[in-house]
């Protein structure tokens, strides 16, 4: 093999390596994870206010405090249900360019079969 085709192919593998990572970056990978934490605490913080306020202080009757924290449960399973959502389409969408791409590839890889046989015949 040619060492410039080996050469400008590892360049072309790392451009297509750092778009996908602009990509993923700009799809929100580091700044959700704040977002999540943020989210989660404050969800944390009102199930234990809620669990406090109507368990010790009695300043909320005490089943509406268990109420309210099994609602805030279930809003925060219906928000995480949510966000895998968005994660599984992303996956998919992932895996169906990585599908398109190997068709390419693979259609590339038989018209240089056939090239290499017609070329292999002629020789002969």
């Amino acid at each position: 093999m040619d060492p410039k085709f080996l050469e400008s192919e590892m360049e072309n593998y790392k451009k297509e390596q750092e778009k996908i990572k602009q990509l993923i970056g700009n799809i929100g990978a580091t700044h959700s994870s704040k977002n999540h934490k943020i989210f989660n605490g404050l969800f944390l913080m009102l199930v234990i206010l809620s669990f406090f306020a109507g368990g010790i202080l009695h300043y909320i009757p005490f089943n509406l405090s268990i109420e309210l924290g099994v609602f805030l449960v279930s809003v925060k399973i219906a928000w995480m249900i949510h966000e895998q959502q968005k994660v599984n389409h992303f996956q998919f969408w992932i895996l169906n360019s990585i599908e398109l791409r190997l068709n390419s590839l693979q259609t590339n890889f038989r018209k240089m079969e056939k090239e290499l046989k017609k070329q292999g015949q002629e020789r002969n």
